[in-house]
């Protein structure tokens, strides 16, 4: 049972580098929330949400937010990646967090879906957004992966950069869409791969093509480092 002032976490991990996004190769610690509002085909961690698979039981630890700045501080990051799951589904818990790893003058990044709108205390209190946007690959419905406020609000809060997950070119056209349509900026494109075989490929089918918007390739290093090893 998760108390009223309690994060659900999945795992807190760390040091290690951040594998994605403008960011790539910062040391940096993770705090990895469980659940999600989505349920992505291809998702790299559904421990943090499929149910059906997995024992939430076994897998989300209650955590009061003195006790995860308490494991962050072992690490000594200058750089907190808070990621899931779906984050901002605990964003109101999440405030002590951020309060406590800026006294403490960590940066803060926050990776999130795009679906649910920040608050403007969790907005102030962090340095980046990371903003994924699911596409068809997904095998979500677009209502439930595009919410227009959400986007919309993003973009305009000046602190998000945005990076799909594609598996083929053919899918810059989807990405395109959605960038002119809430006037996205800093676009990051990221393959989606679990081995650092499917990666390389991916990243050789996507630079070409990627290079000519204008947008930026982002590789995945915690993949090729350690493959789908969890909590690296």
């Amino acid at each position: 049972m998760i108390g009223q002032d309690e994060l659900a976490v999945a795992e807190i991990f760390g040091p290690t580098f951040q594998g994605e996004g403008p960011s790539i190769g910062q040391r940096a610690g993770f705090v990895r929330l469980g659940r999600c509002n989505l349920t992505c085909t291809w998702c790299d961690t559904p421990y943090t949400w499929d149910w059906e698979r997995f024992d939430p039981a076994k897998e989300v630890t209650p955590m009061g937010v003195s006790s995860v700045l308490d494991r962050l501080d072992s690490m000594d990051p200058r750089l907190v990646v808070i990621t899931g799951g779906e984050p901002l589904l605990q964003q109101r818990k999440l405030l002590g967090v951020l309060e406590g790893c800026r006294k403490r003058g960590f940066l803060v990044e926050v990776e999130t879906n795009g679906t649910l709108v920040a608050s403007p205390e969790f907005l102030d209190l962090v340095n980046q957004f990371n903003v994924s946007p699911k596409l068809a690959n997904s095998g979500v419905s677009e209502d439930k992966r595009i919410v227009p406020e959400a986007l919309e609000s993003f973009s305009s809060s000046g602190k998000a950069i945005f990076k799909f997950v594609v598996e083929d070119h053919a899918e810059l056209e989807e990405v395109q869409s959605i960038v002119d349509r809430f006037d996205l900026y800093r676009v990051w494109i990221m393959p989606q791969a679990r081995t650092p075989e499917a990666l390389n490929m991916r990243l050789r089918d996507l630079a070409e093509p990627v290079l000519q918007r204008g947008w930026n390739l982002s590789s995945r290093m915690h993949v090729e480092l350690w493959d789908d090893q969890r909590g690296r």
